[in-house]
């Protein structure tokens, strides 16, 4: 699919990290030169880590603005996980050191605020600069994920990156939850609740 680049004011905003356990939401906003175009920019998810960090510098070297931001976990417990994700996105948006004249959000809704802006369902596969976001997010946030390895090991981060997969929800079990899960989330408040009654 050919993405569509727009003009130089336009910032496309994504983010990394809504459905897993633990970890923070991460998003990213960024402004391209649709005269200095980047080969090979596409969904994070539909390419390789080592193509997502290849692709992640010279986007981070090429772009006009970018900045990528987070909400914590205990964020996430207090708002709600669409509510923590519009404030990653703001925050993202706010760090860029200039005003965009639009901003393009990958998926159904935009955050409120100032920007003129549009939501696009599947964005990272249509637009340049959401698909470049996509990539800074994704990698921006496997990074922290693999710090939170380093303190919590017995997790698996660094292998599922905080999604629910069989071998972290069999390590919540053995393990209880850490600082770090989402303690809102079903599968961390059932274990939670288990561990109450014994």
């Amino acid at each position: 699919m050919k993405l569509h680049w727009g003009p130089l004011g336009l910032c496309g905003v994504d983010e990394a990290g809504r459905g897993p356990l633990a970890g923070p939401v991460v998003a990213a906003a960024v402004m391209l030169d649709p005269e200095r175009r980047i080969d090979g920019l596409r969904d994070s998810k539909k390419l390789s880590a080592a193509a997502r960090e290849r692709l992640a510098d010279v986007i981070r070297r090429e772009a006009v603005a970018w900045c990528v931001a987070e909400a914590s976990v205990a964020e996430i417990d207090t708002l709600n996980i669409l509510q923590a994700t519009m404030l990653a996105m703001r925050r993202a948006v706010d760090g860029l050191g200039r005003a965009p004249d639009d901003v393009w959000v990958d998926g159904n809704r935009c955050p409120e605020w100032a920007w003129r802006s549009q939501a696009v369902v599947k964005g990272d596969d249509k637009v340049a600069a959401i698909a470049a976001a996509s990539i800074l997010a994704k990698t921006e946030r496997d990074r922290l994920m693999r710090g939170l390895h380093d303190a919590y090991p017995h997790y698996g981060f660094d292998r599922h990156m905080g999604y629910g997969t069989a071998a972290h929800l069999d390590a919540l079990k053995a393990h209880g939850a850490c600082p770090q899960h989402r303690r809102s989330f079903a599968p961390v408040k059932l274990v939670l609740d288990q561990a109450t009654l014994f």
